[in-house]
């Protein structure tokens, strides 16, 4: 996610913060200390309040932290891949790959609200505990509030509706019943379209009425439809592509370029092409090396066009995604972060690259294909 920094690893996965949590924190102190531990404890001075609201908003953190943790951890038990963890503003997000059977995708989506609901009842039972053993009111609002905001979380998390734990349960039961994985993905993608829509509609309602939570149930159902259209998308994607090899996806033959040449005798001596917006690049021995764009080649200064060579501002091999022709290309794409521009090699040498043209005119053609009247 852009904006995310990385600040470490938990049980060796990369967490990162994205910068909007600052937002999430501001919001959830002010609403706190200002509203509900008043409401809840009254009578102590606003250091006080202060401070539990900042606890309250961190310990929140820590709660989303083991949500998505939960994820992660039984990702990994079943052996699926898990790229990262990151907290934003509307909680978090788990990067894994896709799991290879129904039962796997159950246990995974479900241990998140799982964890959520057992820290409802830690902080429920704690509440409890610490005002009738101790007297703490404020440390019982504290946790009283955290118990009852993770077990709306556990809940707003199960609605039927992807990409929330919901509707990736929703999915897995849809696909151990029907055995057809891309339509659960459909499936449980509209419905988080219209779960968002509704969410959005309801959100602005309520703000219009006085409730400011009303706009940030929109924002959440802004981002729950745009999610979930995205990946009915690429479920209906991964339909047209099932079983098609990289070879039948690549464009070939390739236009390259030496990764010697200047950025200047570049674009003064191959006008032809500079009408493909990624040029692979070759070294002395003719193998890839990787790949520039124009975008990067238009980024050097015109002063320094004459001195740095397109290796020095291109994507080196090592950060780019390669394939072998006879590889799946949706198992290729689903390496791929951002737009698609895979390299295709054979031998050490490249035979062909795949961009996002490339996918969506195969795309376009198989469907009109398996449309066309028999």
């Amino acid at each position: 996610m852009n904006g995310s920094v990385l600040i470490g690893k938990i049980f060796g996965i990369p967490l990162r913060v994205h910068w909007s949590v600052l937002v999430l924190v501001v919001l959830l102190g002010y609403g706190l200390g200002r509203g509900t531990i008043p409401a809840l404890a009254p009578g102590r001075g606003t250091g006080v309040y202060t401070l539990a609201a900042l606890l309250g908003a961190l310990a929140l953190l820590a709660s989303l932290l083991l949500h998505e943790s939960a994820h992660a951890v039984m990702a990994r038990r079943r052996g699926v891949a898990v790229e990262d963890m990151t907290l934003w503003a509307l909680g978090g997000v788990t990067r894994i790959g896709r799991a290879e059977t129904p039962r796997a995708m159950l246990v995974i989506s479900g241990c998140g609200p799982l964890a959520s609901l057992l820290l409802a009842g830690v902080g429920i039972g704690g509440a409890l505990a610490v005002r009738a053993a101790l007297g703490w009111n404020v440390a019982a609002a504290v946790l009283f509030w955290l118990g009852w905001a993770n077990a709306l979380l556990a809940g707003f998390n199960l609605l039927p509706a992807a990409p929330l734990d919901g509707g990736r349960i929703v999915q897995a039961l849809l696909w151990g019943r029907t055995g057809d994985r891309e339509r659960a993905e459909r499936a449980a993608g509209r419905s988080g379209q219209v779960v968002g829509m509704l969410l959005v509609g309801f959100g602005v309602v309520s703000f219009f009425y006085g409730s400011a939570t009303g706009l940030w149930l929109a924002l959440i159902g802004f981002f729950l439809s745009g999610t979930a259209g995205a990946e009915a998308q690429r479920a209906t994607l991964s339909a047209a592509l099932h079983g098609v090899p990289m070879s039948r996806a690549m464009s070939a033959p390739v236009v390259t370029s030496p990764e010697w040449l200047t950025v200047s005798r570049f674009l003064d001596e191959t006008e032809s092409q500079r009408r493909h917006s990624v040029i692979p690049l070759l070294d002395f021995d003719g193998r890839p090396s990787g790949l520039v764009t124009l975008r990067q080649l238009a980024a050097v200064p015109g002063s320094q066009r004459d001195q740095v060579r397109l290796r020095d501002v291109a994507t080196p091999l090592s950060r780019c995604t390669v394939a072998t022709p006879d590889e799946a290309l949706l198992d290729v794409l689903s390496r791929v972060s951002g737009p698609p521009r895979i390299l295709v090699v054979d031998g050490g040498h490249l035979v062909g690259i795949v961009t996002a043209h490339d996918v969506s005119r195969l795309t376009h053609l198989l469907r009109d294909r398996h449309d066309a009247p028999r």
